[in-house]
């Protein structure tokens, strides 16, 4: 077995927002460039001012020094623009790269991804937090620019005098752990609010996909209430972000003040000792409010904080193992399926329990049971759409695990009761696959479907937008099995794809799918009698457990088969099994 393993269980937040900016490493360079080159402007000017202060308190020439002030604070406004546009590139790329990189993952987990956490919960994460988690890069590149500030204002006290730096790093060890402490609360609270906001959008989805019954219920008004109740932990949240937030800032205010005191008294004293000038006197108070400036700090911790936050509720996601592939290829053949002691189980109950199941290639087998006995799990394992707990699944003698992706999915087709339609037109409907079909072979397939008909019909046939296109539940389940028939492969697995379908479009597509065709094998999970009367062999699932494998005809014998279809279809498929042609002439 040659699959390889899913390598999504070690990420975390922190390695998945190196990942976003490794995937705009360009950008984001470009980005930490022109933020440093803003930061070194910004440290060049105080002083800048300085010495054209100092000349123009002396008379001496300065023209030349005042058009370098000027032309320094153009060069910030320019730099301070593109860093905006950088910062804006940066974060819709790694957007753009979290979003692509979560959705594949999600769809290759399939419905297991919605079964750990809820549809709306994923899409709250795929849109919202993959979002905020884009910012990370842009957050980080800020936050290094805004650490140069008080680090360059530092060096640059102490380049004009010793003293300055030594009276502001006797409070910078305070600034430190103000930084610290609203670092941790930040992260703990953003992820809280982020977590319940998945929440309400959870159930938000629960009730748009329930609408009908909701409305035929009568139920807005309490569903209203159920959507919404978590928005009393949400505003806690909120409040306590802000409270967090707040609490720093009043702390700068109280701290930053008396170091810029402390930083100006000493300069005060150094200037009436003749040390320094008034102008490095300007120059080291401005130095001096860089040196403490702890509330661009905290701007953008709290941007970084709430992107880590965010990140981590995408890590989540792709710590669950997706199903890894092989890369081997199918022998020649026609479809032989093979399921060899296969157990599977859902929501800790056991669903299929050591099925052993053979389908010999180019024949017809039919899968029936009572609601709960299997039957789709069996559909989703024979295709690979699901993993067995024990056991294996073989195609043309060869495990379906070991298989490369792209391989198994041309050899396996799939037609469902409720098919999604993918695709801007009816025809890229049709032609949805890993690789497209040909104009000819959507028509061809449309026909074996017996929609053909209906598509002609609507306003603009076959360019018809799908989403526009009105249709009934027969008519979408005709699509389906056209988006099947057009991408061929050697074995057609139909999950009661014919359910909607009136008699006589079933019959005739029936008769159509069961015709003699050696080079295909089709598994179908059937609802109807008359449709498991049609198929060569019947496999009777009962409990998790293949019960029997025989004809229709045979099966029909045993009370509890016939029980399966209920009585109403009982009696005419049994009219239909005796004569051979009674289900024709119902028909």
């Amino acid at each position: 077995m040659n699959s390889r393993p899913d390598s999504a269980g070690s990420v975390s937040g922190r390695a998945l927002s190196l990942a976003s900016a490794h995937g705009s490493a360009a950008r984001c360079a470009a980005l930490c460039a022109v933020s440093t080159a803003a930061t070194a402007a910004g440290l060049l000017l105080p002083a800048l001012l300085g010495h054209t202060l100092d000349l123009l308190l002396n008379r001496a020439p300065a023209a030349r020094w005042v058009a370098g002030c000027a032309g320094l604070v153009l060069l910030l406004a320019l730099l301070d623009g593109c860093a905006g546009v950088l910062t804006g590139l940066c974060d819709a790329q790694a957007t753009a790269g979290l979003r692509r990189r979560l959705t594949g993952h999600v769809l290759a987990l399939g419905p297991r991804a919605g079964a750990r956490f809820g549809a709306g919960d994923l899409v709250a994460r795929l849109v919202g937090n993959a979002a905020q988690a884009g910012t990370a890069p842009g957050a980080l590149a800020a936050l290094l620019a805004a650490l140069a500030g008080p680090v360059g204002g530092v060096v640059a006290l102490g380049l004009l005098d010793p003293w300055l730096a030594a009276v502001f790093l006797a409070g910078a060890p305070v600034l430190a752990l103000l930084l610290r402490a609203f670092a941790r609360d930040t992260s703990a609270c953003v992820a809280e609010y982020q977590r319940v906001q998945g929440r309400i959008a959870g159930a938000l989805a629960e009730a748009v996909g329930g609408f009908r019954t909701i409305r035929a219920a009568g139920a807005e008004d309490r569903e209203t209430d159920r959507i919404l109740g978590p928005l009393p932990e949400l505003s806690r949240a909120g409040h306590r972000m802000w409270r967090v937030q707040g609490r720093a800032a009043a702390q700068a205010v109280t701290v930053a003040p008396l170091l810029n005191l402390g930083v100006l008294a000493v300069a005060g004293l150094l200037l009436a000792r003749h040390r320094l000038s008034v102008g490095d006197v300007l120059a080291a108070s401005r130095y001096a409010v860089l040196a403490t400036g702890i509330g661009a700090l905290v701007g953008q911790l709290a941007a970084l904080g709430r992107a880590r936050a965010a990140a981590g509720r995408l890590a989540e996601v792709l710590a669950e193992p997706a199903p890894g592939h092989g890369t081997g290829g199918l022998p020649p053949g026609n479809g032989l399926l093979q399921l060899r002691a296969v157990t599977a189980r859902r929501g800790g109950r056991t669903v299929l329990d050591g099925v052993d199941l053979t389908v010999p290639g180019g024949t017809t087998l039919a899968v029936v049971g009572r609601s709960g006995a299997g039957k789709s799990l069996l559909a989703q394992l024979a295709g690979r759409l699901a993993d067995p707990d024990a056991g294996e699944v073989l195609l043309d003698g060869v495990p379906l695990r070991g298989l490369a992706h792209a391989e198994l999915r041309r050899a396996v087709a799939y037609a469902f009761e409720r098919p999604a339609l993918p695709g801007t037109t009816i025809e890229d409907t049709i032609a949805f696959g890993l690789t497209a079909a040909t104009p000819d072979a959507v028509r061809a397939a449309a026909r074996r479907a017996h929609a053909d008909d209906f598509v002609r019909r609507l306003p603009d046939g076959y360019a018809t937008r799908t989403a526009e296109a009105p249709r009934s539940g027969g008519e979408s389940q005709r699509l389906g099995l056209a988006r099947a028939f057009a991408h061929g492969g050697r074995l057609l697995i139909l999950d009661d794809a014919l359910s909607s379908l009136d008699t006589v479009t079933e019959h005739r597509i029936t008769e159509t799918l069961l015709t003699a065709d050696t080079d295909r094998t089709r598994l179908l999970i059937a609802h109807r009698a008359a449709t498991a009367a049609r198929a060569d062999r019947v496999a009777w699932l009962d409990s998790g457990r293949v019960r029997a494998v025989a004809t229709h005809q045979e099966l029909w014998r045993e009370a509890e088969y016939r029980a399966v279809f209920g009585d109403a279809e009982g009696a005419t498929s049994d009219l239909g099994a005796a004569t051979g042609s009674g289900t024709e002439a119902r028909d």
